[in-house]
């Protein structure tokens, strides 16, 4: 079984702390940074010690630096000092001392004289029990491709001289994966793991604040692997990541995305193979789309949010048989508004205020579902349920959310709710389009990986918007049949208006739920009738769009006078228009789409500025 480990570079917090978290996400062990050595308060004895009690074997220690192809006295103050390494490494009780390629200015090159440093170094190592890898740096002076430092150690030829390969080294630069199924697997001393976006950066700027775990970035990962593999190397797969995002975000959170992504990773490995191999998780289910939205909120509220939802077009159509819980419906859209006052829905109130505290995903297969996504490390939840009540499995989601998983539609409303008539209406509305989530800009990675790892989503590339006090992040994910779409949104800026959702929020959570319909001017109107007010666009966006798009002028009346947005790719159009936020927590969008398969991106900039309009000054006290 492949041993999972990571370096506590990767993570933020003091060394005893990132240890602690390393071993509550399940790793076998670990790479020990020398920084972090250097700054704890105790020896190495006892970081050692603490491993061991943690169930965390030490498979590393790293990085000694600027150590091939130096002149003298450099030369023996390097072997002093590698003894001295070595004295430490006992106390660790590890065997393996990571060596990165020179990049001094000093260095010397010459594969020959670099093969006779690591073999004289070889010969300590072997004195003391322990052997030593040769890393290629991307940026290394002399060295900088693992092709050559491969040959390093080939001719070194000494038993406690091997290389490390780091996914990272090898593919940002653009070398070739096909070399290295020819190294011996016993030449392989470790394997280091990093994916990476493209960003047009110089490699070790991209390094050192970019990297990512695999999955979440742009690199073929995954073809290294299948390279690796092809050694028969079986030793530990390390994660070894320089980001900033996660050095100053949660260790715990950190270093659970490390392993999930590793599980991910050998399974993606399993899939592809030819052999008989058995899949480590269960495969995804397929999405079919939402199956319901929750609200909670307090019984005040409750009335305006029940009224804003008739204005929309929502019938009540069901009330819980034993608790304050009501269904309201319009084609295949089901949402739930949930004032109980005791239980999850009310304590996540009590925590965030109103908002949505529950999505139910749609899948063709809750066991398997629910499977995979315990063996990803993601938290179950269980909650009582009364006699004769419906169980619905679930797991936490987004800023303590729920996700439910139902894979038998209608299920749930025939055994927990009482049905009610309503009057007949025609449904403009028919399906959820996408439900838009707003994080701190440090957890996108974490939840781009969880949901992609959990559900068959696939994320789009990630764009920026331009809020009036800042940039925004955004990230689409979208599932194969387009039934099931995701957007996180994330702003370092403190100001945006996400920032500030998720400060009024007390978290991270859903700020915005668009709902799809097939005349958007017929909805808008029916709206509007039953008393729906709809957010107000400046006039100067409108004369943009006719200019750009040339669009008649019975159809830029229709778009101007009823407040809507649109957007065109190709043949495709698309039309938009937004509710006024809810209670300074969240809003709602309608959409039509005519071969369509974005999000309105250009539009973004215009919505936000006119929710920046509306929005409470900073500073001002909310009232109520």
């Amino acid at each position: 079984m492949t041993k999972h480990s990571i370096a506590t570079v990767s993570l933020s917090g003091s060394l005893d702390e990132k240890l602690r978290a390393i071993a509550a996400a399940g790793f076998d062990t670990v790479e020990i940074f020398e920084n972090d050595l250097l700054s704890f308060n105790g020896s190495p004895r006892d970081v050692g010690k603490l491993c061991r009690d943690l169930g965390l074997a030490v498979c590393a220690f790293q990085p000694f630096r600027d150590f091939e192809g130096m002149p003298e006295p450099q030369r023996s103050r390097n072997f002093a000092r590698a003894a001295r390494k070595f004295d430490l490494m006992a106390e660790l009780q590890t065997d393996l001392l990571l060596v990165c390629s020179n990049i001094s200015t000093a260095s010397l090159g010459g594969i020959d004289r670099a093969a006779a440093d690591f073999r004289a170094l070889g010969e300590l190592a072997a004195a003391h029990g322990l052997r030593v890898g040769f890393e290629a740096l991307a940026w290394g002076r002399h060295v900088n491709d693992y092709r050559d430092a491969w040959e390093i150690v080939r001719r070194a030829d000494h038993k406690s001289i091997g290389v490390i390969l780091d996914s990272f080294h090898a593919l940002a630069p653009g070398f070739p994966v096909t070399a290295i199924p020819s190294i011996p697997a016993d030449k392989i001393f470790l394997v280091q793991l990093a994916d990476a976006p493209k960003l047009g950066l110089d490699v070790l700027s991209w390094s050192r604040h970019f990297r990512c775990f695999p999955g979440q970035g742009d690199l073929p990962v995954g073809a290294f692997m299948e390279a690796v593999r092809a050694t028969g190397y079986d030793g530990p797969l390390s994660l070894e990541i320089f980001n900033d995002q996660f050095r100053s975000g949660s260790a715990v959170r950190t270093a659970t995305d490390g392993l999930r992504s590793l599980i991910l990773l050998e399974d993606q490995l399993t899939e592809s193979s030819s052999g008989a191999a058995v899949a480590t998780l269960q495969p995804k289910a397929r999405s079919r789309g939402v199956g319901f939205i929750e609200f909670a909120i307090n019984e005040a509220k409750a009335q305006e949010l029940a009224a804003l939802f008739g204005q929309l077009g929502f019938r009540k159509t069901g009330s819980h048989r034993s608790k304050d819980v009501e269904r309201w419906s319009q084609g295949h859209i089901e949402l739930v508004i949930n004032c109980e006052p005791d239980g999850f829905a009310h304590s996540h109130y009590i925590t965030h205020g109103p908002g949505v505290c529950a999505i139910a995903i749609d899948v063709d297969d809750v066991d398997k579902t629910m499977m995979r996504a315990e063996a990803l490390r993601a938290r179950t939840f269980y909650q009582p349920v009364g006699p004769g009540e419906l169980e619905i499995p679930a797991i936490r989601g987004v800023g303590g959310s729920l996700l439910y998983f139902l894979d038998a539609p209608g299920k749930n409303w025939d055994t927990d709710f009482a049905a009610l008539s309503s009057d007949a209406a025609t449904d403009r509305l028919g399906t959820v389009d996408h439900i838009s989530q707003s994080m701190p800009y440090d957890e996108m990675l974490s939840w781009l990986l969880f949901y992609t790892g959990i559900l068959d989503l696939q994320r789009l590339p990630q764009f920026e918007i331009a809020d009036p006090l800042g940039l925004v992040q955004s990230q689409a994910l979208i599932s194969g049949n387009q039934g099931l779409r995701v957007i996180l949104n994330g702003s370092s800026a403190t100001r945006t208006l996400s920032a500030r959702f998720i400060n009024e929020f007390f978290g991270s959570g859903v700020q915005h739920v668009a709902f799809s319909c097939t005349d958007i001017f017929a909805a808008v109107a029916d709206m509007r009738a039953r008393g729906m007010d709809f957010l107000k666009i400046p006039d100067n966006y409108y004369d943009d769009i006719e200019a750009k798009y040339g669009l008649d002028a019975a159809a830029m009346a229709d778009l101007r006078d009823n407040q809507i947005l649109y957007d065109r790719e190709g043949d495709g159009e698309f039309f938009q228009i937004y509710s006024h936020v809810f209670d300074e927590r969240f809003f709602f969008e309608i959409v039509e789409r005519r071969n369509y398969q974005g999000f309105g991106a250009a539009n973004a900039a215009i919505r936000l500025a006119a929710q920046t309009r509306e929005a409470r000054p900073l500073g001002m006290p909310r009232m109520g």
